[in-house]
């Protein structure tokens, strides 16, 4: 059997690998950064509480819409340039946020925002497969490069706690300036330009397709979300299905696909997406109504709020660094299966909660929850990126941000709707008769909307309100629960076929085959 060896990584890349995070973590703090400053923002821009969902995940659709679009862009033109390219257009746009006069303009910037993000995920993803070819080294790379993201998420919350404290909601999104600034000065000097070599045309039909594939997708959860099932909704659904279709079959014709729809075929491949996007609807969801809990429900202010975050976001960091180690010794099907369960025990944690007064538990069930994450995020994007060839890298990598961020985003929608109408299903026949519109509507439509109207309640209807709302966290983290169960028993039975990392990585297929051997 003939031994392939591939080039170690020196101090550049790592060093590289230091410039990458300044963009990861700066996406990363942007999914979060909003949660704490959410009623500060309520209050200046009133938003209604369908507005105050795209204003949260607006970002992220947009962001899983055109991710796949630019991954591949990214292998066409340059990863280094594309990324330079976004974050520059990010920096803009994030400056356009802070400044928004209404919601409507606020979520027209999150969605531009998420569009210029979709240019940094994967290239950032694509060049750390780039600076490390050896597989153990990219094992641990990756694992970093999700810490860093870990580290934006956790950072978020005591970044807009501290925020709104001393300034306004607007100054969250500035920060993304000198972090933009940094990038834009470093990139040049540590990170190599790679293109994919001998790639054909940018195919703009492929594009159209995928966003025709998502975007109705999208709406259609949102749709179903205010409206319910209607017609609409179906239409939405049987449009991006087509599409969806239509995309497929065109890239299985074209010599240079914009996605490699055959990696689909791989088992571990395709396991690996599956589970990292039911994993991270669960994750959405229960990250903004635990936030929204400990400030709006236990009354926290933002910045003991966001400092109660802390030790879940220590908990995601330790499992991000931790089960590429423990994969060397315990098969990653073991692994990610046992912490999927401890974050079921933690979604039980938060079905528990009871009283407005309860902080200790929910962020200790938070935390559990927050353990399986760092977990199938570190593993999982490894095994995806390691499944496919170097020249689709930047391919994989947008596959795999673009699961990711569609299942948070797809878990605020979901989880989000779910514990709106058990909130409004055990408040609506307690409300007092002759409440005027102008504070019954409110009132109903969410636990931020009861906050605005506060002074013109009594104080039992607005802990009837705070309680409710507990029922709508019971309920979401007790359905996340119930799938993150069936996530991690999938998750034991479709990756035991891959075996420990014996210090070597997962590898390329044709390093594992070779391995096995």
């Amino acid at each position: 059997m003939t031994v392939l060896t591939t080039r170690k990584a020196g101090p550049r890349e790592w060093a590289g690998l230091a410039v990458l995070a300044l963009p990861t973590a700066l996406l990363g703090l942007d999914v979060t950064v909003l949660y704490l400053t959410m009623p500060s923002l309520a209050a200046d821009l009133n938003p209604t509480g369908t507005q105050v969902l795209w204003i949260m995940d607006a970002y992220g659709f947009l962001i899983a819409g055109f991710l796949i679009a630019m991954g591949t862009l990214g292998d066409r033109i340059g990863r280094r340039r594309l990324l330079m390219i976004g974050a520059v257009a990010f920096g803009l746009v994030s400056v356009a946020a802070a400044y928004a006069p209404s919601a409507e303009l606020l979520i027209a910037a999150r969605a531009a925002l998420g569009i210029a993000g979709a240019t940094l995920m994967p290239s950032t993803l694509a060049l750390v497969s780039t600076l490390f070819p050896e597989a153990a080294q990219r094992a641990l790379a990756i694992g970093l490069w999700v810490t860093a993201f870990a580290l934006g998420m956790a950072a978020g919350p005591v970044v807009g706690g501290l925020l709104v404290r001393y300034h306004w909601w607007g100054a969250a999104f500035l920060v993304a300036v000198p972090i933009v600034v940094l990038l834009l000065v470093t990139a040049p000097l540590l990170l190599p330009e790679h293109r994919a070599p001998a790639t054909g045309r940018f195919d703009l039909v492929s594009v159209a397709l995928s966003l025709l594939a998502l975007l109705p997708l999208i709406f259609a959860v949102k749709h179903a979300a205010k409206a319910g099932p209607d017609l609409a909704t179906g239409l939405a659904l049987l449009l991006g299905a087509v599409c969806a279709v239509l995309f497929v079959r065109r890239q299985l014709r074209l010599p240079d696909p914009l996605v490699d729809v055959r990696l689909f075929t791989g088992r571990t491949f395709s396991a690996a997406l599956g589970i990292l996007t039911v994993g991270l609807v669960g994750v959405g969801g229960v990250m903004l109504l635990v936030t929204q809990h400990l400030q709006l429900v236990a009354a926290l202010p933002p910045l003991t709020a966001g400092a109660w975050m802390g030790p879940p976001a220590l908990m995601m960091l330790l499992a991000a660094i931790a089960t590429p180690l423990l994969a060397r010794r315990i098969r990653p099907a073991h692994v990610v299966a046992g912490t999927l369960l401890l974050s079921a025990v933690g979604y039980l944690l938060l079905a528990q909660v009871r009283q407005p007064e309860e902080v200790l538990p929910v962020v200790l069930g938070f935390g559990l929850v927050y353990l399986g994450l760092g977990a199938i995020a570190a593993l999982g994007t490894d095994l995806v990126v390691g499944a496919a060839p170097p020249a689709n890298a930047g391919g994989a990598a947008a596959l795999t941000e673009t699961v990711q961020e569609l299942g948070l985003a797809l878990g605020v929608a979901l989880l989000g709707t779910l514990a709106t109408a058990a909130y409004r299903a055990q408040l609506t026949p307690q409300l007092p008769a002759g409440l005027p519109p102008g504070v019954a509507d409110p009132l109903r439509d969410s636990l931020a909307g009861a906050h605005s109207v506060a002074a013109q309640l009594p104080p039992e209807v607005l802990r009837q309100a705070k309680e409710a709302a507990i029922t709508g966290l019971n309920t979401a983290a007790l359905t996340a629960g119930a799938g993150i169960v069936l996530l991690a028993l999938l998750a034991a039975v479709v990756l035991r076929h891959i075996g420990t990392l014996g210090g070597s990585g997962y590898g390329t297929p044709q390093e594992s085959v070779a391995r096995r051997g």
